[in-house]
């Protein structure tokens, strides 16, 4: 524990007195010197006590957290953008395509921005369309429930209305301090060896894009690696796959047949009845535990079991739920190393009772 101010004053003043044989009075020029000068130690040693924390990884925080990441070729996680389709939709077949420009921007009602990714349009004799799009701002406010965007900053012509007829997922912030901590000590804890599933992990989660990476031995038999690769909103593009699959290539052990895989998607159905917290509406209610569920799929969840106790816990944090009751899924979703939970269809409801 630091020495306060006052406990350093009060040793300086001490000290003076056994070397002068008399005590300075509080009003005194001396004392206040001395305590000028106790002020300055104090903060020396708050100095001292913050180089000492970022001199290790347990305790380092921001840029000194990623330095003992370098150290260990690990980097911190950048944001990522939610992703998802948008549906654009008229009243009436028209006679000609209305095309649906890339970068055509929608929005939900508080103003969270999405932007189309590839150009679309609603064909001839058709009343919709579906066209990939992402959030235009990075991080998890860009993870809401299905039928959440419903604004277009400029209609595309001809098209009335817009929607998302699933939720946006895969929006994450940049990787906090206490997540990078945790793989930074990670790394010390299953030393990677050139062999083992902590290298092959390792050496994958290296490219940017890649949320999670869990290496499985032997799944072929004596000499077979399969390392499966998420990015942060679900299954990794082809291009990551096998970029990942080249560098680990030329990295494996000798005589090891390796392959890189995307994940096994496997929907998880989630139907839950909520009753809203006082001074909320059911509707504020089912919108916050839509866009939490939205949040809480994504790529990091490769591998990893979900539990009816974690979405519970999920959904009981948020200030505008006073209860719930799922009736599905109705079990937990086991953990399996191939595979990638991701968020099926939504059902909310009010309570009853």
């Amino acid at each position: 524990m630091l020495k306060t101010l006052e406990e350093i004053y009060q040793e300086m003043l001490e000290v003076f007195a056994r070397q002068s044989g008399y005590r300075p009075h509080s009003a005194c020029d001396l004392a206040a010197r001395l305590y000028a000068a106790a002020a300055q130690v104090q903060a020396l040693y708050a100095q001292a006590a913050w180089v000492l924390d970022q001199s290790f990884p347990q305790t380092a925080q921001g840029e000194f957290l990623d330095y003992h990441g370098e150290t260990r070729n690990i980097s911190r996680i950048a944001a990522t953008a939610a992703e998802g389709v948008l549906r654009f939709s008229i009243d009436q077949t028209v006679g000609q395509n209305l095309n649906i420009p890339v970068g055509t921007v929608c929005m939900t009602a508080e103003g969270v921005r999405y932007e189309t990714t590839e150009a679309g349009a609603i064909s001839a004799g058709q009343l919709w369309t579906e066209v990939n799009a992402r959030a235009v701002e990075q991080g998890e406010s860009g993870n809401v429930g299905a039928d959440r965007v419903v604004l277009m900053a400029v209609a595309p012509a001809g098209v009335a209305r817009c929607t998302n007829p699933q939720p946006f997922t895969g929006g994450a912030d940049q990787e906090d301090d206490e997540a990078l901590r945790a793989r930074i000590l990670d790394s010390y804890r299953r030393l990677p060896n050139g062999a083992n599933a902590a290298y092959y992990e390792q050496e994958a989660m290296r490219f940017e894009g890649v949320a999670a990476a869990k290496a499985v031995g032997r799944p072929r038999g004596v000499g077979t690696v399969d390392v499966y690769i998420a990015a942060a909103s679900g299954a990794p593009e082809e291009a990551l796959r096998q970029a990942v699959e080249e560098t680990l290539q030329k990295s494996r052990e000798i005589a090891v047949e390796l392959q890189v895989l995307a994940p096994t998607l496997y929907p998880v159905t989630v139907k839950v009845a909520l009753a809203p917290a006082e001074g909320y509406t059911f509707d504020q209610a089912k919108t916050d535990a839509e866009d939490a569920l939205a949040g809480y799929f994504g790529g990091h969840l490769l591998g990893e079991a979900v539990t009816l106790a974690r979405l519970g816990n999920l959904l009981y944090s948020l200030d505008s739920v006073a209860n719930y009751r799922f009736s599905a899924p109705g079990a937990d979703v086991e953990a399996l190393p191939s595979r990638l939970p991701t968020l099926g269809t939504v059902t909310v409801t009010e309570m009853e009772g």
